[in-house]
């Protein structure tokens, strides 16, 4: 059976959050378990996911982080606590179920069925497949997508869907081991890390990655993503390409593979 652990990172949830659905997930699925990081939410975020744990302690932990350090840090201090535990497979998800819990099971037989050390669910509109995005959004996240495949150097569809999974290893969590530089395309600095950890050149071991297109994807009313955030993370674009693509890229390799010494927060 394999072990997975799923963080999902939330910020002021209680109103969006669906406590049933990853019960349900959790009673289909013997070896799945979650970590909620709770993200500084100044709503009852924190208190709903207490609840939500006392119903499942076992295979549920919330992770507290008292003040708002944003999605790009939520993510990464749950995903470093989950390479930590007897897990062969970590990811994480995004609160809202855009992204339906059932897709975990789609995205896992990847690994039960092949050689792969990561498997990203991907929206491609296909018939038969059931994804609804607004049509901005759709075209604007097609311009980033080509944009982030030119930086990674990866024939890569979809760098933004929250729902990534990844073999356990200690390259992960090489790749976790400090905080990203940018915020809102964390997702994109997060994958370019792994060459750089793995002391491998371009596209090294992505042969072994691969995206998986859901059966359904869905925009929840309430996301916190609008389209001024295209425009920052086209500045962090910036950033990336500063830091990946040239000289600097050095210093930033010595950044990354620094001994992480910070001791993780505290989780129930």
């Amino acid at each position: 059976m394999t072990k997975k652990r799923i963080v999902v990172p939330c910020y002021n949830e209680a109103k969006r959050l669906k406590p049933e659905a990853f019960l349900v997930a959790l009673e289909n699925d013997p070896g799945l378990s979650f970590l909620f990081v709770n993200d500084g939410s100044r709503d009852d975020t924190f208190e709903l996911l207490r609840t939500l744990q006392s119903k499942a302690p076992a295979r549920i932990a919330v992770m507290n982080l008292e003040i708002n350090c944003g999605k790009a840090e939520a993510v990464r201090l749950g995903m470093l606590d989950a390479t930590c535990g007897p897990y062969d497979v970590v990811g994480y998800w995004d609160a809202d179920l855009a992204t339906p819990l059932s897709a975990i099971g789609d995205l896992c037989s990847v690994f039960e069925n092949k050689d792969v050390d990561a498997v990203f669910g991907s929206r491609v509109r296909l018939l038969g497949r059931n994804i609804r995005r607004r049509p901005v959004r759709h075209y604007l996240g097609r311009v980033f997508a080509t944009c982030a495949s030119l930086l990674l150097r990866l024939n890569i569809y979809d760098t933004q869907c929250g729902a990534k999974l990844f073999r356990n290893s200690s390259a992960l969590k090489g790749v976790l081991s400090v905080p990203f530089k940018v915020r809102w395309i964390f997702d994109v600095e997060l994958l370019a890390r792994f060459p750089l950890v793995m002391d491998a050149p371009d596209n090294m071991g992505t042969e072994r990655w691969v995206e998986y297109p859901l059966r359904e994807w869905v925009d929840v009313k309430g996301s916190k993503v609008t389209v001024s955030d295209y425009f920052k993370a086209s500045l962090e674009f910036g950033i990336l390409l500063l830091y990946l693509r040239s000289p600097a890229g050095k210093s930033y390799r010595r950044y990354l593979l620094k001994a992480q010494t910070e001791p993780l927060p505290s989780r129930t």
